[in-house]
């Protein structure tokens, strides 16, 4: 049993306090920094005081070692770290990233099968593509109102128009929407209107959505929060919103390249500002991932206004 003193003089850090919290569960150190976005070397060295505490213990499986919060803790250092779990701001961040972190453990765990299964797209078919599949599921959409959000030249709001009631397409740039207007009179889209505007503000009125649709836009938002919080206020009760960007990633050049401002969002990020914003019925995960450099990664996050 570790020494209540001695531990007591560990714990007076709020990042040990939140790694025993979190080693409840088995994690690697790679994994406990994905939780709290912290280097490899500070991790460490909170991990090998808990360890010479007694607080943590640590066990190899290949070339992975785990760690968790050592069994058998003092009355005192239990009642220290529920104090800590209803003080800490962070102990809910970190409680949805453990869980994430979690969940795509099982995810990694299956991908082996998905290898063998999952031929869709690695073989040569006559006439299969994701293209034409996604022509096909679009057709099956219900007729509703959709705002495009960040919609650009709006090759996916015109896709969208083929079933939907009502698409509104919404950019900042005039140049883009004089051209995707002009592009959809000439396709015919008389159900697809065009509005100049922000996408942090768009001009759409309050509760008028069914569905409200973020692809590869959010990272343009100078508040993202913003944006998330708009989509909510357009949507009607029960309407949905669904967000398609980059999974969060270091290279900068984007910035330059392709104007992003923000080099994506983590699971947790999508997961928490949806949550703020007051969507229920959340889900998040990422969907794709590019095989050549940057490995860009793409998220799903969907959301239900309640």
């Amino acid at each position: 049993m570790p020494s209540l003193v001695k531990s007591l003089r560990i714990l007076g850090d709020p990042t040990r306090l939140r790694l025993l919290l979190v080693l409840e569960e088995e994690l690697t150190v790679a994994e406990i920094q994905e939780i709290f976005g912290m280097g490899q070397s500070r991790i460490s060295a909170h991990l090998a005081q808990l360890k010479r505490a007694g607080l943590a213990t640590d066990r190899r499986v290949g070339k992975n070692i785990f760690y968790q919060a050592a069994a058998g803790s003092t009355p005192g250092i239990l009642e220290i770290l529920a104090a800590a779990r209803l003080e800490l701001p962070e102990v809910e961040a970190d409680r949805l990233a453990l869980s994430i972190t979690l969940r795509k453990r099982k995810d990694r765990a299956s991908e082996y099968f998905n290898r063998l299964a999952g031929k869709f797209g690695r073989t040569y078919i006559p006439g299969r593509s994701w293209q034409a599949l996604a022509h096909a599921l679009l057709g099956l959409l219900p007729p509703m109102v959709i705002a495009d959000l960040g919609a650009g030249e709006g090759t996916l709001s015109q896709l969208l128009a083929r079933s939907a009631r009502k698409v509104i397409a919404i950019d900042h740039s005039e140049k883009m929407v004089e051209f995707a207007s002009e592009l959809a009179r000439e396709h015919g889209y008389r159900n697809l209107e065009y509005r100049l505007g922000d996408i942090e503000a768009p001009p759409i009125d309050d509760g008028t959505v069914d569905l409200a649709l973020f692809s590869q836009a959010l990272h343009h938002a100078a508040s993202p929060q913003r944006a998330v919080d708009s989509a909510f206020r357009i949507l009607k009760p029960g309407g949905r919103v669904v967000i398609l960007d980059l999974a969060s990633h270091s290279y900068d050049q984007a910035r330059e390249l392709y104007a992003h401002v923000w080099l994506g969002f983590s699971e947790s990020d999508l997961h928490r500002m949806l949550g703020k914003a007051g969507f229920g019925e959340i889900s998040v995960s990422v969907v794709a991932r590019e095989k050549s450099a940057p490995h860009f990664q793409t998220v799903l996050a969907t959301g239900r206004k309640e």
